[in-house]
């Protein structure tokens, strides 16, 4: 029987891309898909990544892993395994780039207010830096965690493929060479991916493309429901692609507060929501 914790503490340390946390992280996650009876792909790409992390490379270079058992899937469960870290949190960065748009606004009613507003979201976004000093154990630990969860209560022939995507902190890099180069593994297929599951806070569902996988989930977790947030996730890029397709969020302001910070760490949560979200998933998957 699995000891999530112990794997948790595993899988939460500094894992960005390319370095050997990282490459350690990829190694533990193909043993424990294995274990399972998954035949797991390594999926490597080059893509570039966004143009809105400063100290980036110019090409990002990952490994998704893809695994599949003898039942061709018709759900995939999701979550990216790569972390980073950043000078200020997300709670921060999306205040500055709310600045930027707000000054955009204001150019046409005020050009003193437009520029002051403008200077403080510019301030703000430059701190925007790739950097490996946080953990992730909320983003994305506790996700990936989440889907061992949910596979775990379910039979070894149920029809669901996991995909951990990579670099997904640059930008959905492994997402988008996943929807560029194989496409035909989620043509006729739901996609749940799932990113940042904390104990606290309620649960949203976020969704790319309705659909009955995701209605179902949405009612199974008693979550809210969104076609719209201010959140960069991997469902974005698959949605393009699959038939249908929603992300799964669980927390609040104080989740926000955390992410990409030297604070996300396993000693934070107890996967009490890791728990609920995976025994939630698992009940629909059971009955599809």
């Amino acid at each position: 029987m699995t000891d999530y914790g112990v794997l948790f503490g595993e899988l939460a340390v500094p894992r960005l891309v390319g370095t050997p946390n990282h490459t350690k992280v990829r190694e533990i996650l193909t043993r424990e898909l294995e274990a399972r009876g998954f035949s797991v792909e390594h999926h490597a790409f080059s893509i570039r990544p966004a143009r809105a992390l400063l100290g980036a490379p110019r090409l990002v270079s990952g490994i998704n892993l893809i695994a599949q058992r003898a039942v061709r899937p018709s759900t995939w469960l999701v979550a990216h395994y790569d972390s980073k870290g950043q000078p200020i949190s997300m709670w921060v960065r999306l205040a500055g780039f709310t600045l930027l748009v707000l000054g955009g606004f204001l150019l046409l009613l005020n050009w003193i207010a437009a520029v002051v507003t403008l200077a403080l979201g510019v301030a703000i976004v430059a701190q925007n830096r790739v950097n490996d000093n946080s953990a992730g154990a909320l983003d994305n630990a506790s996700a990936v965690i989440t889907v061992l969860m949910a596979i775990d209560q379910l039979p070894a022939g149920a029809a669901v493929g996991i995909v951990f995507p990579d670099a997904e902190e640059y930008g959905l890099a492994g997402a988008r060479a996943l929807a560029a180069e194989r496409a035909e593994l989620f043509r006729d297929s739901g996609v749940v991916n799932l990113d940042g599951i904390d104990d606290l806070g309620g649960i949203t569902v976020f969704a790319h493309r309705p659909g009955p996988i995701g209605d179902a989930v949405a009612r199974a977790l008693d979550a809210s429901r969104w076609r719209w947030l201010p959140v960069v996730v991997d469902g974005i890029a698959l949605a393009r692609v699959a038939r249908e397709c929603v992300t799964i969020l669980k927390g609040n302001i104080k989740t926000m507060q955390i992410v990409h910070t030297p604070e996300d760490t396993a000693a934070r949560l107890r996967l009490d929501g890791a728990a609920e979200v995976a025994a939630g998933l698992a009940r629909v998957l059971r009955d599809q």
